[in-house]
């Protein structure tokens, strides 16, 4: 099945790095073992070309004979889980890419659902949860794509929208030029080393189309480690891109860039056909409701939701910052004091 499934992924994919990335392995583990494979039928399943990977007649022969193999196996497997599930009682298995929302998220799901035996993985591809997700290993999964660089959206599982348009903010330095600034232009940053993950998907390569398009071909420091990241950031070492809701450290500021160039889609994916468990509108509504609240006590990305009229705001919310500046204002605006206006000289009186 193992192999099965492997020949099926590099067709969809179209390539063998695409297929290793959906998989979870790397892209020469994924060759050598179609090599294998290829080695066991006697013949090429696929030819290797400049636009990817596809299949050769004898490929496509082994194809129409596997999927309704994996097809079947997939149901299978996917019966006996949902089966063990709802013998076992409540259990929510969510997933989710590095987020602060995600603590707040799992209170209010411990909340919603106090008897529930709540597990969560955290990975930093949004494609592995995906394939998670689709292969019923995780019952709903929080994500993010960058602009510009879809997700594969695995079939068979339904996506709603958090936040349509989140801005990338920049971590930089308190001791660099511009961290004084209320907002940052990239050209600020031109002679700057920049940090990225190259396990996050897609995070180097929109970085760079931004970079290019403002004219800029900086130094990359690629890190892993969110801790490493971060000194480097305080030492003056590199600048790095980060969420708005990022918590500042000691030596480091988080600025917005002018006219939000990077910016990431946020939303979760769950099994529409999925008949026992909390229902996904819920966990959806509560992890928004999370993500709200760790978004209103930014103050700087508070101020960029107010600005752009985020849909992520209800009428209520923007009414009450309203109050609040208003109170502030009146605050801060000196009571006037009236002075009594001078009359008309009283005469003399007659000697």
């Amino acid at each position: 099945m193992r192999h099965l499934r492997a020949l099926c992924a590099i067709a969809d994919a179209g390539s063998v790095r695409k297929a290793a990335l959906q998989l979870g392995m790397t892209q020469p583990s994924l060759t050598t073992q179609l090599r294998r494979i290829e080695n066991a039928i006697g013949g090429l399943l696929f030819t290797r070309e400049q636009s990817g990977s596809q299949p050769t007649p004898l490929g496509r022969s082994v194809l129409t004979r596997a999927r309704p193999i994996v097809a079947d196996m997939s149901a299978l497997v996917t019966a006996a889980k949902d089966a063990a599930a709802h013998a076992s009682g409540a259990h929510l298995r969510i997933g989710s890419t590095g987020n602060r929302a995600v603590a707040g998220w799992l209170r209010k799901l411990h909340a919603r659902l106090p008897d529930a035996d709540t597990t969560i993985h955290v990975d930093v591809s949004a494609t592995m949860l995906l394939q998670m997700v689709a292969t019923h290993q995780l019952d709903i999964a929080f994500v993010h794509e960058f602009a510009g660089f879809p997700l594969p959206v695995p079939g068979g599982v339904e996506r709603r929208i958090l936040v349509a348009k989140e801005p990338q903010f920049i971590a930089l330095s308190a001791s660099h030029p511009a961290a004084g600034r209320p907002v940052v232009r990239l050209s600020d940053l031109a002679n700057d080393r920049w940090v990225v993950d190259l396990t996050v998907d897609d995070e180097c390569a929109a970085l760079r189309r931004v970079l290019s398009d403002a004219g800029l071909n900086p130094r990359m420091v690629h890190v892993r480690d969110n801790t490493t990241a971060a000194e480097l950031v305080a030492s003056g070492e590199a600048v790095s891109p980060c969420q708005p809701t990022t918590v500042t450290r000691e030596g480091m500021v988080i600025r917005p860039l002018l006219d939000d160039p990077l910016t990431v889609r946020l939303f979760t994916v769950s099994r529409p056909q999925a008949t026992t468990g909390p229902d996904a509108d819920a966990l959806h509504a509560d992890l928004k409701s999370a993500y709200l609240e760790l978004a209103w006590a930014n103050t700087a990305y508070r101020l960029w939701l107010l600005r752009h009229n985020s849909a992520l705001l209800s009428p209520d919310e923007v009414a009450s910052d309203d109050r609040a500046r208003s109170a502030t204002a009146s605050r801060l605006t000196p009571t006037p004091i009236t002075l009594p206006v001078p009359g008309p000289a009283p005469e003399s009186a007659p000697a």
